[in-house]
C-alpha cells in the first residue's frame, strides 16, 4: 500500500526480523502505564469516603486522557517495525541482459489474415518491441526460413535492429532450430565479453515469432531440430518466449495457386515448455503487441528486494507529533 506523501506501507518481508523483540518495550510499558491506573485508582478510593467522593472531585478524569499514551505507544511500536527493516520488491531496468529477436520470414508469413501481412505486423510490433526495451539490454536480431541470417548481434544501440526489420524478405521453409541455435552462439559470445571478471554472466531470452511448426529438418527433435535446439536453451539457462502469430484462415498464393497455411502453435508451445520460456499466442495486431508488452516485462526488467521502511518511520513520526500535541490539549483543558 503507497499514501500520498507517506510512501510504501509494505508487510510482505522483514531483513532483520530479530529486532521485533524490541516491541515488548513499549508493550512492557502499556502494561506499566495500566498498573499504574489501577493502582492509583485503588489509593483514591482506599484513602476517600465514596460519600464524600463526588463533593471532594465532582468531575472525574476524563478518558480521553489515555489518547496521548496510546498513540506514543502506536508509535513506538511502528518504530520498532521500521528498525525490523520491512522490504518490498521493487522492479528496476536490466542493464546487462542480452535478448535475442528471432522473426520466421517463410513463405507463409505473407498470409494477410493479419493485415497488411503477417510479416509487416510481425515487423512494426517488433520494431515497437525494440524502440521501448530497456536501454541497457543488449538486443539482437535473427531472420529465418530456410537460411538463417544473423541480422544483428547483440548490442545496446535498438536502433540497429529497428532499421533491419524494414529489410526482411521471405523465403522457402522454416529452420527454426538452426535459428536457435544460431541465437544461442551470438548470446554466448556476448556474454563472454560481458561477464569477464565477474563469476555471474547477465541473463538472456530469446523471443521466437512463427506462424507455425519447423519443417527443416522435418524431425523436430533431429540433432539440429527446434526441440534439439530447446533442450539446449534449457542447460545452458536461456529461456525461449515463444509468440505463434496468424489465424487458421491465412492463405499465400504461390504460382497463381492459393495455399491455406493455417497457424500452428502446437510445436511452438512446445518448445516454450522444453527451454523453460512462456507462450503466447496472437491472432492480429493487438494481441501481439499485447504479447510484446508480456515479454517486455520479463526482459526489460528485474524484480529486487528494496527496503521499505521510510514510509513506517513517517508515519510513526505523524503519530508522535500529535500524540505531543493532543497531549498538551488534554493537560491544559482537561480536568485531573
Amino acid at each position: 500500500m503507497t499514501l500520498p506523501g507517506v510512501g510504501t506501507l509494505t508487510l510482505s518481508g522483514l531483513a532483520h526480523p530479530t529486532m521485533l523483540l524490541l516491541a515488548l518495550v513499549p508493550l512492557g510499558l502499556l502494561g506499566l502505564y495500566v498498573a499504574v491506573q489501577i493502582q492509583r485508582r485503588r489509593r483514591l478510593r482506599r484513602f476517600s469516603v465514596a460519600a464524600s467522593l463526588d463533593r471532594v472531585s465532582p468531575q472525574r478524569p476524563h478518558k480521553l486522557r489515555h489518547v496521548p499514551v496510546g498513540l506514543a505507544l502506536t508509535a513506538l511500536l511502528l518504530l520498532t517495525f521500521a528498525l525490523a527493516g520491512p522490504v518490498h520488491n521493487v522492479r528496476i531496468p536490466r542493464n546487462r541482459a542480452v535478448v535475442m529477436l528471432l522473426i520466421d520470414v517463410s513463405q507463409s508469413m505473407e498470409a494477410k489474415d493479419v493485415p497488411p501481412t503477417r510479416l509487416r505486423a510481425a515487423q512494426d510490433a517488433a520494431k515497437q518491441f525494440a524502440q521501448q526495451l530497456t536501454p541497457g539490454v543488449n538486443l539482437g536480431l535473427v531472420s529465418f526460413s530456410g537460411n538463417v541470417n544473423l541480422l544483428v548481434s547483440p548490442t545496446p544501440d535498438h536502433s540497429a535492429t529497428v532499421a533491419a526489420l524494414d529489410n526482411l524478405r521471405t523465403d522457402n521453409s522454416t529452420a527454426t532450430g538452426e535459428a536457435i541455435f544460431t541465437a544461442l552462439e551470438s548470446i554466448h559470445t556476448v556474454t563472454t565479453v560481458l561477464s569477464a571478471g565477474d563469476a555471474t554472466p547477465p541473463p538472456a531470452r530469446i523471443v521466437l515469432l512463427s506462424d507455425g511448426g519447423a519443417n527443416k529438418p522435418a524431425n523436430p527433435d533431429n540433432p539440429r531440430g527446434a526441440f534439439t535446439a530447446a533442450r539446449a536453451a534449457k542447460d545452458q539457462g536461456i529461456p525461449v518466449s515463444t509468440i505463434t502469430f496468424g489465424t487458421q484462415g491465412g492463405v499465400v498464393t504461390l504460382k497463381d495457386e492459393r495455399i491455406p497455411v493455417p497457424v500452428d502453435g502446437a510445436q511452438m508451445k512446445r518448445i516454450a515448455e522444453l527451454s523453460g520460456g512462456q507462450n503466447y499466442t496472437a491472432t492480429n495486431v493487438a494481441e501481439l503487441d499485447r504479447s510484446y508488452s508480456s515479454v517486455l516485462q520479463q526482459v526489460g526488467y528485474q524484480t529486487v528486494s528494496a527496503p521499505a521502511g521510510t514510509g513506517w518511520l513517517r508515519v510513526a513520526m505523524l503519530l508522535a507529533t500529535i500524540a505531543t500535541f493532543v497531549a498538551l490539549a488534554v493537560n491544559r483543558n482537561l480536568p485531573v
